[in-house]
């Protein structure tokens, strides 16, 4: 039977970044194919009421910490980015573009998104930002910008979304191995072992 991990995420979550760079190798090793599920998670919060733990002052200054932790456990570079909270629906359109236009670079441009934003510092609200960081590394930054204001790119992201929420997302990331829902970066452990049963 072969086993499957869905990765609900946004690139504006911190935690999506962390999930993001031990996913590929948890899958590696557990024999999982990794489906990556774009979402906005504005959409999600919206939806479900929920809302960023940063907007509650002493939790946000808790989470950057425990984010760092975090990083600091996987052995992967972090920073938390200067231009937080970050309007990602351009940017989560353009990953939706990629997955749909050239689904076989889509692993890469994940990567190169979260590295800009998580990674780098840079301010990925600016469109000049975001073109420059898709053209360092190998993509057609004019083409995508055509292409996420294709009607098909707005309404897979859109149905993307709302699949989430119907399914009991509330936040990102959030992984699905069948039907069992996992929420958090720091539950991974959780989805190696659904994996394993």
């Amino acid at each position: 039977m072969s086993k499957t991990v869905e990765f609900f995420f946004d690139l504006g979550s911190p935690a999506s970044y962390l999930a993001h760079t031990q996913l590929p190798e948890l899958c590696r090793e557990t024999g999982a194919t990794l489906v990556y599920r774009p979402m906005l998670l504005g959409g999600v919060f919206q939806a479900t009421g929920n809302a960023s733990p940063a907007m509650i002052p002493a939790k946000g200054r808790y989470m950057i910490r425990d984010l760092a932790r975090f990083a600091e456990r996987y052995g992967v570079p972090m920073r938390f980015n200067p231009h937080f909270p970050i309007n990602t629906l351009t940017l989560m359109r353009l990953l939706m573009a990629v997955q749909l236009h050239q689904s076989e670079r889509f692993a890469e441009a994940a990567r190169v998104l979260f590295q800009a934003i998580w990674v780098d510092g840079v301010n990925m609200g600016d469109p000049t930002k975001v073109a420059g960081v898709l053209a360092a590394a190998g993509f057609d930054a004019a083409a995508l910008q055509t292409q996420i204001a294709e009607p098909q790119v707005k309404d897979a992201l859109k149905a993307t979304t709302e699949e989430a929420v119907k399914r009991g997302v509330f936040g990102a990331p959030t992984c699905f191995v069948g039907e069992e829902m996992f929420f958090g970066q720091d539950r991974l452990d959780f989805v190696r072992e659904a994996l394993g049963s």
